[in-house]
């Protein structure tokens, strides 16, 4: 089973793990995310922690459709204090840097991050793979199309499952070249996908195994979900949780979500199903 070195530690992937979404922006699609304040970031930190978390992710940039794109300056601002006040808090618990920049990465490491979540899986930042590999760190690459404007414009496609397995065999290939052979991909799901696509992806999640790198699934709270279901997104924390346990199913290895309660249980109950 998978496991991803991230500098002198391990992530052991052989049972899916929780990752907790902690967001430093003030714009970010869902409120209860938000986490301005460095205090109010360390706390939900430790309470997401002590729910199941393994792994924290904390971005400065929201990804969401019609987001204020904001400089690397800005970035930086927003996600090195809350880093460094969490890494010191919980030294012992992996930290992501969600970002598409390689300088905002760099500083976040140097704050105590040990993994980068790049939505662009390199496409928009050519330093960005370079920096991952000299630092030793985790590295996350999402499927998505366009550039940081256009990211939730959708490309005409016959089949979505076909289409993530070349663009991610593809991106193998050329991360290996450049010394990044441990990996996760995020078939990108609520990123330049029409809404069957994004259910077809949670539905045949399963085919990209034939890719031999660990699978991290990020449906929570999406727009997919509670249109749906036609609610708001204050009220699509059981549509992610039914996401997330067909996910589970199909073999992910990673839950990225805002509820780290409900997807631990969703978690326990899989594993309990395969005992």
């Amino acid at each position: 089973m998978f496991k991803i070195h991230l500098k002198n530690k391990l992530l052991d992937l052989s049972t899916p793990q929780v990752m907790g979404i902690l967001n430093a922006t003030p714009d970010s699609f869902f409120k209860g995310s938000r986490m301005e304040a460095i205090d109010l970031a360390v706390q939900n930190a430790l309470e997401m922690v002590h729910s199941g978390a393994s792994i924290l992710d904390i971005g400065g940039q929201s990804t969401r459709p019609g987001a204020e794109l904001i400089t690397e300056a800005i970035e930086i601002e927003r996600v090195v204090p809350i880093i460094e006040a969490i890494h010191a808090a919980l030294p012992e618990v992996p930290i992501s840097i969600d970002t598409y920049h390689a300088v905002v990465a760099n500083a976040a490491i140097d704050a105590g991050a040990l993994m980068v979540n790049d939505i662009s899986c390199g496409n928009f930042d050519s330093k960005m793979i370079p920096m991952v590999v000299a630092n030793q760190v985790g590295y996350i690459g999402m499927h998505q199309t366009g550039g940081p404007g256009t990211m939730h414009e959708v490309e005409h496609r016959t089949n979505i499952m076909e289409t993530l397995a070349d663009f991610f065999i593809f991106k193998k290939r050329q991360f290996a070249e450049a010394g990044l052979t441990e990996w996760i991909v995020d078939p990108g799901f609520g990123f330049s996908k029409t809404l069957q696509e994004n259910f077809k992806i949670v539905q045949s999640l399963s085919a990209l195994k034939s890719i031999d790198l660990p699978i991290l699934l990020g449906v929570s709270r999406k727009s997919s979900i509670y249109k749906i279901l036609a609610v708001d997104v204050d009220a699509a924390l059981n549509g992610t949780t039914v996401l997330n346990t067909i996910g589970l199913l199909g073999g992910a290895n990673i839950l990225r979500v805002h509820d780290v309660k409900e997807a631990k249980e969703a978690i326990l109950l899989i594993q309990q199903m395969n005992v």
